[in-house]
């Protein structure tokens, strides 16, 4: 069976994270996508992002590399009438337009939904905005992180606001972007007709605060940093330090998960403590239950704890840094590969093992690389 999406061929008019990483999920799932690059600013910025370590003269860095896999490049100036005339003529024979633009910016390049569905009635084009359509303000994840809450929430008690090292609200905005763009599709495939869908990242983060906004909205609880503890469960998130200096989570959501780890370290007693009992005395003696756990678990090294916790369907995970997890067996399925190196990770974590085999994905693409290759299309 050929890849679910092997006919359509997607235009990405995007830059960074968000709007590229729906473009690689596509071109994962078997369809053509072509990037769109400034030749200004030697297409996309991120091309640039670069670690001390890497090669200065290629024009894919690592940073690059996490949402242009199995994509084609050229360069066109859409200031420049002939080049987007070669976009329109692309933009009459594709199905998607992948677009973000900071309000107003589209509309100038004659590349906003109105001048595109002119050239092709059927085009879907999916938008991401930082504040929505009619805000002019451009969109940071670190900014958006600060103003939707996160930040605030993020450290140790009494500590520095963070920001999470990873630009998760360009991921999160990514993926209300796929669902968007996928019912438009769907929409398509039923009555025949294009259409405009579009996400902001402000409105991504907002949705994505789930029991952290909802602990504010029913219960009147402004969130507040915690560590790594969850407001609503003890012990959640509780971090134990072995014997070997290795550190173990918690994520104990149950009274019989409770009661298990209890009996793991040797404390059975304390699961029929009265301050203990309910998950609901455990959050309000929180302090006191996590010291009891944290000199338990000095007793014992972390690979015997792991496994009698393991053993005992008790909820926890040895912490692990990047290199790590990426190099353990769990890994090893989301990792983009060609014989000669590895390139990158999945976009997406879902087992499509009912459309069959998928093609190879190939590389992140150089810049301009594939010019006259796509100039023959039209």
């Amino acid at each position: 069976m050929p890849p679910i999406f092997k006919n359509l061929r997607i235009i990405e008019l995007a830059n960074v994270l968000a709007g590229p990483s729906v473009g690689q999920f596509f071109a994962e799932l078997g369809a053509e996508v072509i990037k769109i690059e400034n030749p200004k600013t030697k297409g996309d910025v991120t091309r640039s992002w670069k670690l001390k370590s890497e090669n200065a003269e290629s024009s894919i860095s690592a940073y690059f590399s996490a949402a242009n896999s199995g994509k084609k490049s050229i360069a066109l100036d859409l200031w420049n009438q002939e080049d987007l005339s070669i976009l329109y003529k692309l933009i009459a024979k594709s199905d998607i337009v992948i677009a973000s633009y900071k309000s107003g910016d589209a509309e100038k390049l004659k590349v906003d939904y109105q001048s595109l569905q002119s050239i092709n009635p059927k085009i879907i084009y999916g938008q991401i905005t930082g504040y929505g359509d009619e805000d002019e303000r451009v969109g940071y994840d670190a900014i958006i992180q600060a103003e939707s809450g996160f930040m605030s929430m993020n450290g140790e008690p009494g500590g520095n606001s963070l920001k999470m090292p990873v630009a998760l609200v360009d991921v999160l905005a990514a993926h209300h972007l796929k669902e968007a763009i996928l019912l438009a599709y769907i929409n398509l495939l039923k009555k025949n007709e294009g259409a405009k869908v579009s996400v902001s990242l402000f409105e991504s983060a907002i949705a994505s605060l789930a029991n952290q906004a909802t602990n504010y909205l029913i219960a009147g609880h402004d969130p507040q940093k915690m560590g790594a503890e969850h407001p609503n469960i003890a012990p959640y998130g509780t971090v134990l330090k072995t014997a070997d200096q290795k550190e173990i989570l918690l994520a104990v959501g149950t009274n019989s998960q409770f009661r298990k780890l209890c009996d793991v370290l040797g404390m059975l007693e304390i699961s029929e403590d009265d301050r203990f009992k309910a998950n609901t005395l455990r959050v309000e003696n929180r302090k006191a239950l996590n010291q009891l756990l944290l000199e338990k678990a000095k007793l014992f090294s972390s690979d015997i704890l792991i496994q009698k916790l393991n053993t005992a369907q008790v909820p926890a995970g040895k912490l692990q840094s990047v290199a790590e997890a990426l190099q353990g067996n769990d890994a090893e399925k989301m990792i983009l590969k060609s014989a000669e190196m590895n390139f990158g990770l999945r976009n997406f974590a879902c087992d499509l093992s009912f459309l069959g085999e998928f093609s190879h994905l190939t590389p992140p693409p150089e810049y301009d690389q594939d010019r006259d290759e796509i100039l023959a299309l039209i």
